[in-house]
């Protein structure tokens, strides 16, 4: 029941030009690896919390549970919806609903990339899936924890922590997230949209 650090579905060089194989190989196999191992070893202390009947650390626990495994979420998420054969804009269902809740894919572009430049801080820009109202809306997350009500389902995730594209964009922001939409795979997104689908709250 612990937590792995999932496999990338490419060659770390394989999204260049847009993304480099240093960042890809950088950004996997120690920030996202850094997740993962410290929602594990926060599983393990609050195992050890509840079989000592010692709950004076639970806030700060409960934090770092919450920080890491959302970190480890929205980054499984993110690799998979790069590709090398991406780009594009999306089709099918997926695309009707974009048109319903933002008018056109192009105008999701522009509302999520701003949202992603914009993100105070270290975060992220992200399309999810909100099932109480079901409709598509974009949050903008505050280092791994979302600007929007409980329940909502991330599918389309852009990573804007410094470490996500510092090293070939520098400080603008706004360069990684334009050549992001060279790699995005909407055929991943549509798949992620069909299963969130499938929840209901309330």
């Amino acid at each position: 029941m612990s937590y792995t650090l999932p496999e990338l579905p490419y060659d770390p060089a394989a999204l260049e030009p847009h993304y480099s194989a240093a960042i890809v190989e950088l950004h996997h196999d120690k920030h996202h690896a850094a997740y993962v191992a410290g929602a594990n070893a926060t599983v393990d202390k609050l195992a050890a919390a509840r079989d000592g009947d010692d709950f004076g650390s639970i806030v700060g626990l409960e934090k770092t549970l919450a920080f890491n495994v959302s970190g480890h979420v929205l980054h499984s998420v993110f690799w998979k919806n790069m590709s090398p054969d991406g780009g594009g804009s999306p089709d099918g269902e997926l695309a009707a609903a974009v048109e319903e809740s933002f008018g056109s894919a192009d105008k999701l572009r522009a509302q999520l990339g701003q949202a992603t430049t914009t993100v105070q801080g270290s975060g992220w820009g992200v399309l999810a899936w909100e099932p109480l109202a079901g409709r598509l809306v974009v949050e903008q997350v505050y280092d791994h924890q979302g600007n929007v009500g409980n329940g909502a389902v991330p599918l389309l995730a852009i990573d804007a922590w410094e470490h996500a594209y510092y090293l070939q964009y520098k400080n603008v922001r706004a360069d990684w997230v334009k050549a992001f939409w060279q790699i995005v795979n909407w055929d991943d997104v549509a798949q992620r949209f069909a299963a969130a689908r499938m929840l209901r709250l309330a």
